[in-house]
């Protein structure tokens, strides 16, 4: 019987990337894996998987009576709708410890790193398994993402040693220039619908009994949401109100200004003072200085909401 390795719902780069690396570390210890995934790719993925050969994971939403392997969270909200019916038997992440939990043991790579495949680079070394160039690659590719090319303050020294490594094994000389490629993907956001920019890299939290959803669009240049920004802030009003959520969060990043404006909708219209010490102006605030959702963004929201 195979493991699906799978990330999160709507999943980003470090999510499918993680699932073919990490089912392929498996399968070359044989633990058979099947590499698989809960959403569409996003553009950048897209990019990644087509530059390096690869073909996007399996399609695949329902995992009763299967073994998993979750990748990059252990949020309930972000895992498989029917994740109690199947049994767990790891976790590979990098985010705060969720509450998916399990009936038997199970192996955790847990760490507090800008990346999983970061944690899978490690397991490989682990396993003294040998990373093939192309797997290398995507591996690559997705932690630049998740650290945006380093300028995350979630990124760690193993970070950029990983990324060193797998670029001499992949074969790329200047990485720095194939991130920027990567981000200039993510920034041509004309003629897509709005609704899918917002749900692009989205994941709703269980915030102490609070459901928040907050996505995240990151771009070379703000600018290219000045004709569509009213448009985003009515669809985060709507999922807000789709989902009965609590609050709804998108943030606006910048990479080369290194911040982050961020248009909210919420229960509470004090939120944002008591979370980051700012307020809102037309269900708008700009962070300085803000590039990462999960150290700078979901941790003070959780203690705010508490």
């Amino acid at each position: 019987m195979s493991v699906y390795v799978v990330g999160h719902k709507i999943p980003d780069s470090d999510s499918i990337c993680g699932a073919i690396a990490l089912a392929n570390l498996k399968n070359a210890i044989d633990e058979p894996a099947i590499a698989a995934r809960l959403g569409e790719l996003s553009p950048e993925t897209a990019f990644i998987l087509e530059k390096f050969g690869f073909q996007a994971p399996e399609f695949k939403t329902s995992y009763a009576g299967e073994e998993v392997f979750i990748v990059d969270h252990s949020e309930l909200t972000q895992a498989p709708d029917d994740i109690a019916e199947a049994t767990i038997v790891g976790i590979v992440d990098h985010h705060k410890l969720g509450d998916l939990t399990t009936s038997t043991p199970l192996e955790c790579w847990i760490r507090p790193v800008g990346c999983s495949n970061t944690i899978i680079k490690m397991m490989y070394d682990f396993h003294g398994v040998a990373i093939p160039k192309d797997i290398a690659g995507i591996m690559m590719c997705a932690i630049l993402s998740d650290t945006v090319i380093f300028k995350s303050p979630t990124c760690t020294t193993a970070d950029i040693k990983c990324v060193e490594a797998l670029a001499k094994i992949a074969g790329i000389e200047d990485f720095k220039e194939l991130g920027m490629d990567m981000f200039k993907v993510k920034s041509a956001v004309q003629g897509t619908p709005v609704r899918d920019l917002v749900m692009r890299d989205f994941k709703d939290f269980n915030m102490n009994g609070h459901l928040v959803g907050i996505g995240q669009l990151e771009v070379i240049d703000l600018s290219v949401f000045d004709d569509i920004k009213a448009e985003l802030a009515t669809d985060i009003a709507a999922l807000k109100a789709e989902g009965g959520r609590h609050s709804m969060l998108l943030l606006l990043t910048d990479i080369m200004k290194e911040g982050s404006e961020l248009l909210i909708v919420s229960d509470d219209a004090t939120l944002t003072e008591r979370a980051y010490g700012k307020t809102t102006e037309n269900g708008r605030v700009w962070l300085d200085g803000v590039l990462s959702r999960k150290k700078q963004i979901v941790p003070q929201l959780q203690k705010a909401l508490a």
